[in-house]
């Protein structure tokens, strides 16, 4: 292997450069780029890669792979500036990175990089991404029943509820969609505006419930907030039946400290200025934007079940929020499939399972049975496949009372 590209002229035209601080580190990207190009790649220093890109030679390029580690944080940079140079000539860069801490990572995205791969590379991984930013899918047209219709005002001061699940399968999306849903329908002749935010961004599933597509738009409004403004932020959402405007997760898997918790508190703050509500459907984990979103929420509703899970996760929850003082006692616990009327038992389970935990259960969600998987699947709210249903009924009764709070408070307001 050659310590730069210009050596390698006499092979085929060079169509891609490893760019690093030493490329003998990344042994594994040599082989892996040997399997992929043969000879058509050369390899460059941080400090050669911008002269090399001005120069003929580096015409055919059709990419950079980037490798650095924790070490080269420090010269983030100057790394920034060849991805810079690089997008400036229409190169694709793809980032090998090594123990980089996400803040590095997110800018490099920001900058331009178009894929990541983890160092050591997982296998047949690096031809992945060649082929993925050399043959990028076309984004499928949205359908025109789907596309916000919706103009932005930014006017608005939209009442934040958030949905965390203590513990996986405790309801927490369905209660979130259809909470949204029931709120968007509140009201026949003025319905309010109601904004779903997924913010669960590797395995978000608003998107499955309401049978809508994932969009590419999302990681870019995600990737660069604060280039977003409401007009932006109002074309990225999708739109259920023209009364539910959706903000799906990502198409693909990200880190959850990809984004900041000044992205996620952009996007809170435009969201809220166009909508009358927006409720959110957080992550089960904790990270470091979820701070953001528990201090701007009106509501936090956090979903429980009658379980060890739920239990230890909500005392361990309990411990980290009050030794960071931060505001526990805005979390509302919701019971899914809560015990019956009748079932004595289970209501003194229920009452020892708070007193234990030293919270307050404040809302019961019955078990609504197979029905409520079967619609999820199906892509439908409940209050459309089975308005009948003992679960939905609930949440309709906890929408009717969110809003007729909110009401009450505009009006005194006023």
């Amino acid at each position: 292997m050659s310590s730069n590209a210009q050596v390698k002229t006499e092979s085929p035209a060079i169509v891609a450069c490893t760019v690093s601080r030493d490329v003998q580190i990344f042994d594994l990207l040599i082989e892996d780029m040997e399997t992929a190009l043969g000879e058509s790649w050369g390899d460059l220093g941080f400090a050669d890669a911008i002269p090399f890109l001005a120069q003929p030679e580096a015409d055919d390029l059709q990419f950079l792979a980037i490798a650095m580690d924790q070490e080269d944080e420090e010269n983030i940079d100057q790394i920034r500036a060849v991805i810079g140079a690089a997008k400036e000539k229409g190169i694709k860069v793809i980032l090998i990175t090594e123990d980089v801490s996400p803040a590095s990572l997110h800018q490099l995205l920001r900058e331009g990089g178009d894929e990541f791969v983890p160092y050591p590379l997982p296998e047949d991984e690096l031809a992945n991404a060649i082929e993925r930013v050399l043959t990028p899918p076309e984004e499928i047209p949205v359908a025109p029943e789907l596309q916000n219709k919706l103009k932005a005002t930014g006017d608005h001061e939209g009442v934040l509820i958030a949905v965390h699940g203590m513990a996986g399968g405790t309801g927490a999306t369905t209660l979130a969609v259809n909470l949204a849903w029931e709120l968007a329908n509140i009201e026949k002749e003025d319905p309010p505006r109601v904004c779903l935010l997924d913010l669960d961004l590797q395995f978000g599933t608003t998107s499955t419930y309401l049978d809508l597509p994932r969009r590419e738009t999302v990681l870019e409004l995600l990737s660069d907030t604060e280039a977003m403004d409401s007009e932006s932020f109002m074309q990225g959402l999708l739109s259920y039946e023209q009364k539910l405007h959706v903000l799906t997760s990502p198409t693909d898997m990200i880190p959850l400290d990809l984004v900041s918790s000044e992205d996620i508190s952009r996007i809170i703050e435009v969201a809220r200025t166009n909508f009358d509500y927006v409720v959110i459907d957080m992550p089960s984990t904790m990270v470091e934007w979820s701070q953001a979103v528990l201090e701007a929420a009106h509501v936090y509703f956090a979903t429980i079940e009658l379980e060890m899970r739920s239990a230890q996760n909500t005392l361990r929850l309990k411990r980290a929020l009050q030794s960071e003082d931060l505001p526990f006692d805005k979390l509302r616990f919701v019971l899914n499939r809560a015990p019956g009327f009748t079932d004595l038992n289970g209501k003194s389970r229920v009452k020892r399972l708070a007193e234990s935990l030293g919270i307050a259960i404040e809302v019961l969600m019955p078990d609504g049975g197979k029905p409520v998987p079967q619609t999820a699947d199906h892509g439908t709210p409940l209050g459309v496949s089975i308005p009948k249903n003992a679960l939905r009924k609930e949440v309709l009764k906890l929408a009717q009372s969110v809003h007729a709070v909110n009401q009450a408070e505009v009006a005194e307001a006023g």
